[in-house]
C-alpha cells in the first residue's frame, strides 16, 4: 500500500511516492524508539561518538528486519563538526568535534530508507556537553574490602591514580604532569599518573591534583605550536582506623538489686554504632536483635540491675565506616542478702515497737500522777496533829515543808520517800508510842 505526499516549492508541484512496505506511517508511529548512546563529556578538540539503535518499543509486538537497506538515519548536529559516520544494520554512529566549549543539542531521527520525506518511524535527541579543560577521575584504592565508600584505613597505602577520559586517543602524543597536593601538608610533582601514599593519621582529607598536558601541533603553513590543556580534580578521604577490639572494665560477681556498671573501651575510631544486650550464653547479637546507640568517643558506660540470681552474659557487638567487632562479658548474680521484700517487715515490726513503746510510756506518765494526787488527799483528809513541841524547833521548815509536799512526787523516787518528808515535818505520831502504818 503507498500513500502520496504533494508539496509545493516556488511554485513547482512536485510529486513524492513513499512506500513503506513494512511499516506504513500511520501504523509505525510510536511502535518504534531509538536508544542514544555517547562516550560522555569531553575537551574541546577531541571527537565525540554517538550511537542511534533503532528498537521496537517495549509495548510493541512487532520486529523488525535486520537490514540496514530498508532504513534511513537523519542527523542534525550543527554546529558540531561531522568527523564519522557509519551505518550497521539497525545502528548508525557519528563522530563530532567542537572547537568551542559548551553544551549542543544532537538529534536524529529513522525513516524508509525508499521516503525520507515520510514519517519519522523513531526520534532521539541528545546532549553533548565539550569544556576547554581536560576531562578524567581521580581514583582512589587501597588494598582493603571495605563496605562504605570514600573510607579508607590508616597506616596503610593508598593507591591514587589518574584516569583520563579519551575516548578517540586525542591525547596519546602529550606529555602530563601532575602536581598533588594530599590534605595533610605533603605535596609533590611526578610525571606519573599514578602516586602511593600512607595517610598515618585519621581524619577528612582532600586529594588535589593539577594536571597539565602539552603536545605539538601541526599548523597550515607547516609549523609546529605547542598546545596546553589542563585540569583540576579533587577527591574526598575519610582516613579511620579499624575497630579491633571492645576492652570491658566492670565486676564479674554482683548481687542482685545493685546497680552495676561496665565501661567499654572502644579501640578504633568514632563515631561508633554500639549494640548490647543480656543473654545466659556468650553468643553474637543477631541484626535486629538488639536497638543500636550512637557513641561518638571511644568509651561508654553501661548501667544494669539484675533481679534475678543466675550467670548472665553481656554480648556487646560495635563497628564504625571501617569494621566492626563483637566482645563478651560474663558475670554471676548471687542471691543478696539486703531483698527490699524482707527488710520490709523488720521495718514495719521497729515502728509498731515504737508506737507501742510510745503509749505505754503516756499511759504509765498518767497512771503515777493519779496514786500521787490520791496519796496526797489521804494524808490531808487525816485528824488534826498535836501541837508541836516547843523542843528543837527547826527553822524555816514551812518553806521545805511546802516544797517537799508539793513538789516532792516530782524529784522523789518512790511514794515511800514522800510518805517519810511527811511524816518528818508534821511530826505525825508522838515519840516513843506505837505507830500505825499505812501502806500505799
Amino acid at each position: 500500500m503507498g500513500s502520496a505526499v504533494w508539496c509545493r516549492l516556488g511554485g513547482l508541484s512536485l510529486r513524492l511516492v513513499c512506500l513503506l512496505s513494512l511499516a506504513p506511517a500511520r501504523v509505525a508511529a510510536g511502535l518504534y524508539e531509538l536508544n542514544l548512546t555517547t562516550d560522555g563529556q569531553a575537551t574541546t578538540g577531541t571527537q565525540v561518538t554517538i550511537s542511534a539503535t533503532l528498537v521496537a518499543n517495549d509495548n510493541s509486538s512487532l520486529t523488525l528486519p535486520a537490514s540496514a537497506q530498508l532504513y534511513h538515519f537523519h542527523w542534525i548536529h550543527t554546529p558540531l563538526i561531522l568527523t564519522s559516520k557509519m551505518e550497521n544494520d539497525l545502528t548508525s554512529t557519528i563522530g563530532v568535534v567542537s572547537s568551542v566549549p559548551g553544551d549542543f543539542p544532537v538529534s536524529v531521527w529513522v525513516t524508509s530508507a525508499d521516503c525520507w520525506m515520510c514519517q519519522p518511524m523513531a526520534r532521539g535527541i541528545i546532549l553533548l556537553s565539550f569544556t576547554e579543560f581536560l576531562v578524567g577521575d581521580l581514583v582512589v584504592t587501597q588494598n582493603t574490602s571495605l563496605p562504605w565508600p570514600s573510607s579508607y584505613l590508616t597506616k596503610t597505602v593508598l593507591k591514587v591514580a589518574f584516569v583520563l577520559h579519551d575516548p578517540s586517543n586525542f591525547f596519546h602524543m602529550a606529555y602530563f604532569l601532575y602536581s598533588w597536593d594530599f590534605g595533610d601538608g605533603t605535596q609533590m610533582v611526578t610525571e606519573d599518573g599514578v602516586v602511593y601514599y600512607n595517610y598515618s593519621v585519621m581524619g577528612a582529607f582532600t586529594v588535589k591534583l593539577k594536571v597539565i598536558a602539552e603536545w605539538e601541533q601541526a599548523q597550515p603553513d607547516g609549523s609546529k605550536v605547542v598546545m596546553q590543556k589542563t585540569g583540576d580534580f579533587a577527591a574526598s578521604l575519610k582516613l579511620q582506623e579499624t575497630l579491633r577490639g571492645i576492652q570491658v572494665f566492670g565486676p564479674t560477681v554482683i548481687q542482685s538489686f545493685q546497680r552495676m556498671i561496665v565501661t567499654l573501651n572502644f579501640l578504633g575510631s568514632p563515631p561508633l554504632n554500639v549494640c548490647w544486650r543480656l543473654k545466659s550464653e556468650c553468643l553474637p547479637l543477631e541484626e535486629g536483635e538488639c536497638h543500636p546507640i550512637s557513641v561518638a568517643s571511644t568509651a561508654y558506660n553501661l548501667t544494669h540491675i539484675f533481679h534475678s540470681p543466675g550467670d548472665y552474659c553481656f554480648s556487646i557487638r560495635a563497628e564504625n565506616a571501617i569494621s566492626k567487632t563483637h566482645q563478651y562479658h560474663r558475670i554471676q548474680v548471687w542471691p543478696s542478702s539486703f531483698q527490699p521484700a524482707i527488710f520490709a517487715f523488720p521495718c514495719a515490726t521497729i515502728i509498731t515497737i515504737l508506737l507501742a513503746f510510745i503509749m505505754y510510756m503516756t499511759l504509765r506518765n498518767s497512771t503515777q500522777q493519779k496514786e500521787i494526787l490520791e496519796l496526797a488527799d489521804f494524808f490531808y483528809s487525816l485528824p488534826p496533829l498535836p501541837p508541836m513541841s516547843d523542843k528543837n524547833p527547826e527553822p524555816h521548815s514551812g518553806v521545805r515543808c511546802c516544797c517537799q509536799t508539793c513538789c516532792g512526787p516530782f524529784w522523789l523516787d518512790t511514794p515511800s520517800e514522800y510518805l517519810e518528808i511527811v511524816r518528818e515535818n508534821h511530826r505525825l505520831l508522838p515519840p516513843l508510842k506505837s505507830v500505825k502504818t499505812y501502806t500505799v
